[in-house]
């Protein structure tokens, strides 16, 4: 497989994934109207918290690939 079909699957594939999760947050987002539903900020705060630390993991496996791909230097 040359790079570029790999770069045009990422691309693909990354879009796709990436919009999932943007529509699934403003789905949650839904969830803040008081109208409908009654939470704690305690509720509110441990959402915020898992999904920090999902990004975080998330970013983390990102630059530890680009860092991979460099060669060592002094």
């Amino acid at each position: 497989m040359g790079n570029e079909e790999k770069k045009d699957r990422f691309k693909r594939v990354a879009e796709t994934r990436t919009q999932k999760i943007l529509d699934m947050m403003e789905l949650l987002g839904n969830c803040s109207n008081k109208n409908n539903y009654e939470y704690t900020q305690e509720d509110v705060r441990k959402i915020m918290k898992a999904l920090e630390e999902e990004l975080s993991v998330l970013k983390k496996k990102f630059e530890s690939n680009l860092s991979k791909n460099e060669k060592f230097k002094l």
